[in-house]
């Protein structure tokens, strides 16, 4: 850091001490029949007493920077999506998709009173009578504010016995609902922040349902610089590896005031780094979401089954507050939220929280080691490998993380010479696993690793050999779990969010998948190796066509290519990557265009991620390894056809990763290449 930007740094947190104009007197708790008040001199909060409930924050002069509209259970909460297990479960609950409890609490008790801190615990104990009432879960909702602190901690203890009903968990998060007639600029992201629509734009007369409740365009807004324009929470959803901090700030001509969320680690959220979560979107909204459905579907439904019991701690997370009088953009708010985030983050595991199921870094464990990567058919030689993730997650198969829920997950990424360092690790048995951008598959380590209080594990040298039988023939795509890099069209002037024009993040527009039909109205995508180039030519998606009777047909992509010479005795590989699939059936046939006919490959139907309506680029990951006799192969041109035979809506498709054929395995060309 230059000294310019030292000097900006400075005068910026001395600016924002300015705006905690209250003087320091440490915390005091206010207990009241129906509310109980949480004060630092800084920020001032309000529980209901005894459901647990955030009612009211009051901030720098503003008496609530909550919907003060919204009922009181619906301004700060916690909240789950669940349903009865096995076949108990309802077939429609709650928008279909299970029961939402807003986790109300029925007695308060004072863990933490003194001057340097306060912790509050908000408690509900499951019993048999209440069973198909509520989800058998002890559930404990912890607040915590700590001396000089601008802002509040919250945290939460799940607890299913052994002998309790067996349940589905589907979503649980942490939500809070500024004032709309105050917050009006939303930051996700450096690059992707703008001011809001209000959630008025979005109700009949002023807003358009599209083809889900979820996407409205905006036909006669309130303020007219948001006509035309569609508004969808999707649209801002975030990965989990960078779901770190968001918020809202309220922007006036004489001060500026954010409110942001921040998650320190990502170790108790399901399903490892790559999850997208919903985060804030209008309303104005800010979730902190550990564990959901999106972008995965009924893979990562919580399901404990009878006899089985559970315990895990959620967060605890920091509800930041920030103001500025001094004139400065009030961007500066995000950057110092960012300061604030990486202050979290350093700070993790917290030495704070009183509870005994949140573990201290003396009560965790490390494990460190180095990763390298041998692919012989590229190089003979064992390569460090920089960036891949490597992490620990509960015992499971390859790959199994990204489908993983009830357990915690720690994650990092190896340096410039493979080296990596994983640390406060909770104790247990855990796989490593990994993945590496630019190799297909996934890499896990032979051993189950036991983590206790204190220990420090090395490994070693790893090394990952992707899958590889024989030398790269031809290849579509850039082997990195998505599919970013193939074609993305520009959206239908109708659906734009300008927040996404011009935009690395194209892809988050609405309704890209009908303009594949805009694109190719007769004819399917017909790809030619070594002419066409998979960043022009190459549909993002391979999506339905819709007809004119508002019906939809399967699609079949080709892809065209040239052997100079065909080994009739040999056995070829067809390595196809997916990032994401719903609702597909992929089928592949070789030099046979005849649909009616056996193909050689058929997935059936697989995947209900949903990841094209709601604007990913990625859902799971998928590797389907095929082989390709030579006899069905010839010498000269031969077509690969692409068949996603699934016509059952607009939203059913592929999303491929990446797309290889190897010849046989040839030891001869590993000769000559060394």
């Amino acid at each position: 850091m230059n000294l310019v930007n030292l000097f900006m740094f400075f005068m910026l947190q001395f600016i924002l001490f300015l705006g905690c104009s209250s003087i320091d007197s440490g915390v005091r708790l206010d207990i009241q029949e129906k509310h109980v008040i949480m004060d630092n001199g800084i920020v001032q909060v309000n529980l209901s007493n005894p459901e647990g409930f955030v009612i009211g924050i009051q901030y720098n002069g503003l008496d609530n920077l909550l919907e003060v509209l919204n009922p009181e259970f619906d301004r700060g909460y916690w909240d789950i999506v669940w349903d009865q297990g096995g076949k108990n479960r309802t077939k429609k609950g709650a928008k279909g998709k299970g029961r939402l409890d807003r986790m109300d609490t029925t007695n308060l008790t004072v863990i933490v009173k003194n001057e340097e801190q306060v912790e509050l615990s908000f408690t509900r104990t499951w019993n048999f009578s209440l069973e198909g009432k509520l989800a058998p879960l002890n559930i404990d909702k912890r607040f915590i504010m700590l001396r000089g602190s601008s802002g509040f901690y919250t945290y939460a203890i799940y607890d299913h016995l052994k002998e309790w009903p067996a349940f589905d968990l589907d979503n649980t998060r942490v939500a809070f609902k500024p004032r709309k007639d105050k917050f009006n600029y939303m930051v996700i992201a450096d690059d992707r922040q703008r001011f809001m629509p209000l959630p008025d734009d979005r109700l009949p007369g002023r807003g358009q349902v599209l083809a889900y409740p979820e996407a409205v365009r905006l036909v006669d807004p309130v303020e007219p610089e948001f006509k035309g324009e569609v508004d969808d929470k999707y649209e801002y959803s975030i990965e989990s590896r960078s779901n770190y901090v968001h918020g809202w700030i309220f922007i006036n001509s004489s001060e500026s005031n954010g409110i942001w969320l921040i998650t320190p680690s990502y170790e108790f959220r399901s399903a490892g780094p790559l999850k997208q979560y919903l985060a804030s979107h209008a309303g104005p909204t800010m979730l902190s979401v550990f564990h959901s459905t999106h972008y995965s579907g009924e893979d990562l439904i919580m399901k404990f089954g009878p006899n089985e019991s559970w315990k895990k701690v959620f967060g605890p997370i920091f509800i930041y507050l920030n103001s500025m009088s001094d004139g400065l953009s009030p961007i500066r708010l995000w950057e110092d939220a960012k300061h604030q985030m990486v202050n979290e983050i350093e700070s993790w595991p917290y030495t704070f929280p009183a509870s005994k199921d949140f573990l201290s870094s003396a009560q965790r464990g490390k494990v460190e080691g180095r990763l390298l990567v041998r692919d012989r058919y590229i190089s003979d030689a064992f390569v460090p490998v920089s960036g891949a993730y490597v992490g620990l997650a509960p015992l499971g198969d390859v790959g199994s993380w990204q489908r993983e829920y009830k357990g915690y997950q720690f994650w990092t990424i190896t340096d410039d010479e493979g080296y990596f360092s994983i640390i406060n690790i909770r104790p247990g048995d855990y796989n490593l696993y990994s993945w590496v951008t630019g190799f297909i598959g996934d890499y896990q380590y032979n051993n189950a690793i036991n983590i206790t209080s204190g220990c420090n594990i090395n490994v070693g040298e790893l090394v990952y050999e992707p899958p590889r039988d024989g030398p790269t023939l031809w290849e579509i795509g850039i082997p990195d779990r998505t599919a970013a890099e193939f074609y993305v069209p520009d959206p239908n002037p109708l659906y734009v969010n300008k927040l996404y024009v011009n935009h690395t993040d194209r892809y988050r527009q609405y309704g890209l998948w009908e303009r594949y039909a805009d694109l190719y109205p007769n004819e399917d995508l017909v790809y030619t190796v070594g002419i066409s180039d998979y960043k022009k030519d190459w549909f993002f998606a391979q999506v339905t066509r819709k007809k004119d009777n508002n019906t939809y047909q399967g699609t079949t992509w080709q892809i065209n290519f040239n052997l100079n010479h065909v080994n009739t005795n040999g056995t070829y590989k067809l390595r196809l990557a997916l990032a994401s699939v719903h609702s597909a059936d992929l089928q592949i046939r070789i030099n046979n265009s005849n649909a009616t006919s056996p193909p050689l490959f058929s997935s059936g139907i697989i995947g209900k991620e949903n990841t094209i309506a709601r604007h990913g680029i990625h859902g799971f990951y998928w590797l389907f390894n095929i082989d390709v006799e030579g006899t069905i192969l010839v010498k000269g041109n031969n077509t690969i056809f692409l068949t996603q035979a699934n016509n059952n809506g607009p939203f059913v498709g592929i999303l491929y990763d990446y797309i290889r054929l190897e010849g046989p395995p040839d030891i001869n060309f590993i000769k000559d290449r060394n």
